[in-house]
This record gives structure tokens, sequence and C-alpha cells, in this order.
């Protein structure tokens, strides 16, 4: 799975921030017969960013995805 690397346009910060998603999954239970549970898999379906939100700044509309080439 490939992660997309953010950066603050604000303050400029390209290390902290809070994202908001919705996630479908498929996860594959593990219940001992205590009722302790594990996941061992799980699989993402469909993932959807909602928003993203820049810890320093708490700005939501600078937040822009940026090149991996820019944040090295």
């Amino acid at each position: 799975m490939s992660h997309t690397i953010y950066r603050c346009d604000a303050c400029g910060n390209r290390t902290r921030f809070d994202v908001y998603e919705s996630k479908r999954v498929r996860v594959f239970q593990h219940f001992t017969l205590g009722g302790d549970m594990t996941i061992e898999e799980e699989e993402v379906l469909d993932r959807a960013v909602e928003r993203v939100v820049c810890r320093w700044c708490g700005s939501s509309t600078a937040v822009v995805a940026a090149s991996p080439e820019a944040s090295a």
C-alpha cells in the first residue's frame, strides 16, 4: 500500500498531520476460547481521505499532497 506525503503550505510542516478517512475492510478475526480477539489479516477494500489537518497550525485548506522528491 502506498502512502501519500503531505505538506502544509501555510507553515511548511511535512511531518505531522491528522488524516480523516473512511475505509471498507475485510478482516480475519481470531477469537480464543476465553473471548480474546486478535486481527490476523486485514485487507483494505476501499479507502477515501475526507480531510487532512496540519498538526502544527491547524490548517486543512493549505495542506497539499507533495511529491516524494519535494519531501527529501
